[in-house]
C-alpha cells in the first residue's frame, strides 16, 4: 500500500480518552501526526496528551458532550476560529444504551439518545470540517461503524450505525475528486467499555488496521475497512 505522509498534519479524534480512540491517537502520533483529543472533560485526556507529546507531536485538547448540540457547536467554533486546521477527522465516539431482551419494549428515548451522539453529532462535525479540507485539497474522514447484526436487543445502537453507513455511502463519492477520502471502519468486537469484558479481541488489536483508511492514498472512498484484517500485520 502506498501510504500518505501524515507527518505534521492535524487529526481530530473523538472519544480519545480510552479504548479505540486512545489507540488510534497513539497510532497517529507514531506517524508524526499532531492530534486534537476530544473527550467529555479535558481531564480525561490529560495523561494521553503528555504521552503523545513525548512522541514529538503537538497536541490540543477539546471537550464536548456530544449529546448536547450547544457543546458540539462551541467545540467546533473554537476549532474553526482558533485552529488548528483539521486534516484528518476520526469520528470514533459513540454510545450503546441498554440491552433489552424484550426488545419490542425498547424505550424510544434510547433511539433518540443514540442518534444524537452516533449520528447527529458525527454529521455536524463532518459538515463543519469538510469545507476546510476541500479548500486545502486534502483530507481523510474515518467514521467508525459496527458489524453488529441480528440483535434487536441493541436496536438504538445498531440502527444509528446503519445511518452512519448510509451517510458515508451517499456523501463520500462527492468528495473524492476534491482530495477528501471518507470511509468506514469496523474495529471488530473488542474488550472496551462499549464492547464489554467478554469480547474476543484486545483493544490494542485495532491498530494498525484502524489507520489504513487514514493512510490510503489511492482515491478509495465509501469502503468499509475491517481493522481486524490487519491484526498482527504491518501496513
Amino acid at each position: 500500500m502506498n501510504k500518505a505522509n501524515i507527518k505534521g498534519k492535524w487529526a481530530l479524534v473523538t472519544g480519545a480518552s480510552r479504548g479505540i480512540g486512545r489507540q488510534v491517537s497513539l497510532g497517529l502520533a507514531d506517524y508524526g501526526c499532531n492530534v486534537v483529543l476530544h473527550s467529555r472533560n479535558l481531564a480525561n485526556t490529560s495523561a494521553l496528551a503528555e504521552e503523545l507529546r513525548a512522541k514529538g507531536v503537538e497536541v490540543r485538547q477539546v471537550h464536548a458532550e456530544l449529546s448536547d448540540p450547544a457543546q458540539v457547536e462551541a467545540m467546533l467554533s473554537s476549532l474553526l476560529s482558533e485552529g488548528p486546521a483539521i486534516d484528518i477527522l476520526y469520528n470514533n465516539a459513540a454510545i450503546q444504551i441498554g440491552y433489552h431482551p424484550d426488545w419490542v419494549k425498547t424505550p424510544m428515548d434510547d433511539l433518540r439518545k443514540s442518534f444524537e451522539v452516533n449520528v447527529t453529532a458525527l454529521v455536524r462535525i463532518c459538515f463543519a470540517l469538510i469545507p476546510g479540507m476541500v479548500e486545502r485539497g486534502w483530507g481523510r474522514i474515518v467514521n467508525v461503524t459496527s458489524g453488529v447484526k441480528d440483535q434487536p436487543e441493541m436496536t438504538g445502537y445498531a440502527v444509528s450505525k446503519a445511518a452512519v453507513d448510509k451517510f458515508v455511502l451517499d456523501t463520500a463519492p462527492h468528495l473524492k475528486d476534491k482530495g477528501v477520502l471518507m470511509n468506514l471502519m469496523d474495529p471488530g468486537w473488542l474488550r472496551t467499555d462499549l464492547g464489554g469484558p467478554n469480547a474476543p479481541g484486545s483493544v490494542e488489536s485495532v491498530v494498525p488496521g484502524a489507520l489504513v483508511p487514514v493512510l490510503i492514498d489511492d482515491g478509495t472512498v465509501a469502503v468499509l475497512f475491517h481493522a481486524q484484517d490487519w491484526a498482527g500485520k504491518e501496513i
